[in-house]
């Protein structure tokens, strides 16, 4: 797999981690309050009167389906306004610790070993990459004579491929002349038109698995080696 996927893979993995651990969140957190509201109604009710004493928090905790909230949810009053209005209200760290959050942690679990891996073939491949010469995600090892992908395999060529990309990569602006071509990999053909538009036509699916690169004609006259 490409570096770049793997690191999508990643993002995504993160992505679906968060959505679904504060989807959980806002789930439990709607349940607990229309059961926080309901319990305070019903407290108010009974006791007929605007004062929160212990007896008020006492039958709201009765009233509570959510047996953990017991003890957790508070009760208080606004005072700002000239009307009476008690609310009731739980920590965050409550409302998180009552979720699900069963398959958020697996997903954070998945996620956080697929960035252990993404980090080691990283720090696995950076030593054989240095010091290479490199265009478009293909690299090339002078030293070693091979050329390399991105995720740091060995790119397989032709001998004739390769003395090609080899050329591609020397030139400075990776363009070469038709005739370039020819007189460096056919000396003695008098005409290798069709020899090298078969070695184009098979190089070409070769590069484009491998790198960011596509190689583009101009009418036959000229190859250059670009990116994406």
């Amino acid at each position: 797999m490409k570096q770049r996927y793997a690191v999508i893979v990643l993002f995504a993995l993160i992505i679906a981690s968060s959505f679904t651990s504060l989807d959980s969140y806002r789930s439990t957190s709607r349940m607990v309050n229309e059961d926080m509201d309901r319990a305070l109604a019903l407290a108010l009710e009974e006791q007929k009167s605007d004062v929160i004493s212990q007896d008020t928090i006492r039958t709201f905790n009765n009233h509570l389906q959510i047996a953990e909230l017991r003890g957790k949810a508070t009760l208080a009053v606004d005072t700002r306004g000239q009307k009476f209005k008690a609310y009731a209200h739980c920590s965050e760290a409550t409302i998180f610790s009552l979720s699900d959050q069963r398959l958020a942690s697996v997903l954070w679990i998945i996620t956080i070993g697929w960035g252990m891996f993404c980090f080691y073939r990283r720090k696995k491949f950076e030593p054989l990459l240095a010091g290479m010469t490199h265009y478009g995600g293909l690299r090339f090892s002078e030293s070693e004579n091979l050329f390399y992908a991105k995720d740091g395999h060995q790119v397989q060529l032709t001998p004739m491929q390769h003395q090609l990309m080899e050329m591609f990569f020397q030139s400075p602006s990776h363009s070469l002349t038709k005739t370039e071509i020819c007189d460096a990999l056919w000396p003695k053909k008098p005409d290798a038109s069709e020899t090298l538009y078969t070695l184009i036509r098979r190089l070409k699916p070769v590069i484009e698995q491998h790198s960011d690169l596509k190689i583009e004609s101009d009418r036959s006259k000229a190859y250059s080696l670009r990116v994406k």
